[in-house]
């Protein structure tokens, strides 16, 4: 097993969120906004998705080496056929000609200007004019029955344990709306992967590599960009802001010099000088870095890390005005006047009542983060060109939408998965913010009266 840099700060994210969550249940204050989520439909629809996507991510972070000694994840073997599946150049999706015509040699020696055959999209059809769209449909349909078929296989098997509780369960609207989701999902994933054995269904990019392919592999960088970025932004923003706020004075003055002077840094200037940095160093030490893979991982890291330290600020800002609020409360100067320590009480009154802030926060600039990587990728300041991306697919789309025939699959793409992920954090998000905001929940109570 081969284990990268952001393959263990995953892994340990991973397990700080599941003991996170596991504690938030636990408290009875955050019951209630944990009990409106689940009751939101659209909420639990857009986390059934990002959770789709989180479980995509976790597999490509399962590094091992193949027979070969190459280096794989898991979702390398699950898409081994894609990855495999090559092609001289640029093909349409479901095509079973490459896209451009070349010089054909034919058998008798002759030439001929056409369309040449792919080497394995449509590859199994011997008259891909007759029988093209008659084997696209009926492996389509087949594919997507059988995904469908184990669905309900699913859901009869749940409905019929025959407990009360969990059939009064899934017949509430939450449940139902996740289990046609997930039923979409599966059916859809059985589909595609089921053509993909057979033709490229979104098409080959300019060195014949499955686009389908590159923007699953994509899914791991957009969720390292937005979750590792986090994983470095919170404790800055939430130690300075909590500081400022309650100490007030010399502190406060040094913390607001601080991010007040780091915000006057261009931040796409300060990224651009911190990944040159980067990238001098690697090569001048090419023995720590002889391995490509190694190095664009480097390079990922070091992207989370200047994005972390450049997108602390408003956070800390946020929780500076409210840590104000909450110091001026009547419980927390009673425990001053107890001689409660202030350490204290910075833990156990002004911590919690700060966390809905945080939450509602990080889900918020989790989409925006997904974005700032497209962004810098597609100015060439982002991950290491070798890295898959949808910034990276994005940037080299602009030159295929200059071409004629017009190249547009690799563009629409990586234009659907990263709209489908960023949609779902920011409708899960609003939904987060409803249930956590307790303006929102005081008003939602009178309303319910």
């Amino acid at each position: 097993m081969v284990v990268l840099w952001t393959d263990a700060l995953i892994y340990l994210l991973v397990a700080t969120g599941t003991v996170m969550i596991w504690s938030l249940s636990r408290q009875r204050a955050l019951r209630r906004p944990l009990r409106q989520l689940a009751r939101n439909p659209i909420a639990m629809v857009s986390l059934t998705v990002l959770v789709c996507f989180a479980l995509l991510g976790l597999a490509d972070s399962i590094h091992f080496r193949d027979d070969g000694n190459n280096v794989i994840s898991l979702l390398d073997v699950a898409c081994h056929a894609m990855r495999d599946s090559t092609e001289k150049t640029y093909s349409a999706p479901f095509a079973t000609h490459l896209y451009a015509r070349e010089t054909i040699i034919l058998a008798d020696g002759s030439t001929r200007w056409d369309f040449p055959r792919l080497q394995h999209g449509g590859a199994h059809l011997t008259d891909p004019e007759s029988q093209w769209a008659g084997d696209v449909f009926y492996k389509s349909l087949g594919a997507f029955l059988r995904g469908a078929g184990l669905m309900a296989m699913i859901g009869f098997l749940a409905w019929a344990d025959g407990h009360e509780q969990r059939r009064r369960f899934l017949r509430s609207p939450s449940a139902k709306a996740v289990f046609a989701c997930l039923c979409i999902i599966v059916s859809v994933t059985y589909t595609l992967f089921a053509l993909s054995a057979h033709y490229h269904v979104l098409g080959t990019d300019k060195v014949g590599e499955d686009v389908f392919y590159q923007a699953l592999k994509s899914i791991r960088t957009g969720l390292v960009i937005g979750l590792l970025t986090t994983l470095v932004m919170l404790p800055l923003a939430i130690v300075f802001g909590i500081m400022a706020g309650f100490f007030k004075g010399w502190v406060d003055d040094i913390i607001q010099f601080i991010y007040t002077t780091l915000n006057s840094i261009p931040s796409v200037l300060l990224i651009a000088a911190s990944i040159l940095m980067v990238q001098v160093y690697m090569a001048n030490h090419p023995d720590d870095f002889d391995n490509v893979l190694v190095r664009a991982d480097i390079r990922l890291l070091f992207l989370c890390l200047i994005l972390g330290v450049t997108s602390w600020t408003g956070l800390c800002r946020l929780l500076r005005a409210e840590t104000l609020k909450l110091r001026e409360m009547e419980y927390v100067q009673a425990a001053q006047a107890l001689g409660v320590t202030p350490a204290t009480t910075l833990f156990r009154h002004i911590l919690p009542n700060v966390m809905h802030i945080v939450l509602i926060s990080v889900v918020l600039d989790f989409s925006s983060l997904v974005l700032a990587e497209a962004v810098l990728s597609y100015i060439n300041i982002g991950v290491d060109p070798t890295t898959y991306s949808w910034g990276n697919m994005i940037n080299s789309a602009r030159l295929e939408m200059a071409r004629e025939p017009v190249v547009w699959w690799s563009l629409t793409a990586a234009f659907v998965f990263m709209f489908a992920l960023v949609l779902a954090a920011n409708l899960f998000a609003d939904a987060v913010r409803d249930a956590f905001d307790p303006r929102r929940a005081d008003n939602t109570a009178n309303i319910a009266r």
